[in-house]
């Protein structure tokens, strides 16, 4: 039986529904979250979901999870994104988001730079040509024995990441895979799936992906995705018995501050 609320999206292949639940308590009230189904009844609440699951049945690149449609103008931003990110920007680079540069003694006299429309298709110094850059393997592993500290230089207690998180490389520590992932998701705009190949773990040197970080495959289940929003809604039911502390104690401190100066004209 078909629940109310449920519609058609013509924009996946047919059966597919599409809902809209409005959050009816809490400090978001009001709003709207979206969930789609497949014909078998399976829920799914994000766009990577959804993606992980058609594979390539459905080219979602267009797809805008809110509304259900295909919009052409994400697919041109999309070519577009990926066009910009082969062009190596101009100036000085920003340290702050410049993955680490090679270190590794070089046997040429010039950087090794890439060029793929080189007419003979060599590989070649060319800094004057648009070009990519080669990615060093394992460069993750400089990141371990890395902390952060606050302003008095205390190390700060290390974040605990899930246990399906786990890193592969030869001789890779848990202490890298924070910084990596972290970094991944600042220096790249493609998802964060982890290695998705099974070759990598016999062979990282052949078959390893560099454009996602050194972890295995990333699943996220409807249980921890359940798990979360419980963890969401428990932070925010804190956070509203703060402010609603806050705003009392305000209350109470004007109230005293209006005794007072009652007192003081009253002895004028």
């Amino acid at each position: 039986m078909e629940r109310p609320g449920r519609s058609e999206c013509p924009a996946l292949p047919p059966g597919w529904r599409k809902e809209e639940v409005t959050r009816k308590s809490g400090i978001s009230a009001g709003k709207c979250d979206v969930y789609y189904y497949s014909p078998s009844g399976k829920k799914f609440r994000s766009k990577p979901q959804l993606a992980r699951y058609l594979g390539n049945a459905v080219d979602l690149t267009g797809f805008d999870f809110r509304t259900g449609k295909m919009l052409p103008s994400k697919v041109q931003r999309s070519r577009q994104r990926g066009r910009n990110e082969a062009v190596i920007p101009k100036g000085k680079p920003d340290l702050n988001t410049t993955l680490p540069i090679r270190q590794t003694a070089s046997i040429f006299k010039q950087p090794v730079t890439k060029v793929t429309n080189h007419p003979s298709n060599k590989v070649r110094a060319d800094p004057q040509r648009v070009m990519d850059q080669p990615r060093q393997l394992f460069w993750e592993k400089r990141l371990q024995g890395l902390s952060a500290s606050d302003v008095s230089e205390e190390i700060l207690r290390a974040m605990e990441l899930p246990k399906g998180l786990q890193g592969m490389c030869p001789g890779a520590a848990a202490g890298s895979l924070l910084p990596a992932v972290a970094s991944a998701l600042h220096s790249s705009s493609v998802p964060i799936t982890g290695q998705l190949s099974a070759a990598a773990e016999k062979n990282p040197g052949v078959w390893l992906n560099t454009a996602q970080p050194l972890c295995r495959a990333i699943v996220v289940t409807d249980d921890d995705i359940r798990k979360q929003e419980e963890r969401v809604q428990e932070v925010r039911k804190k956070l509203e018995e703060a402010l609603m502390a806050d705003v009392l104690s305000r209350a109470v401190d004007m109230a005293k501050d209006g005794d007072m100066d009652g007192d003081h004209g009253a002895e004028a």
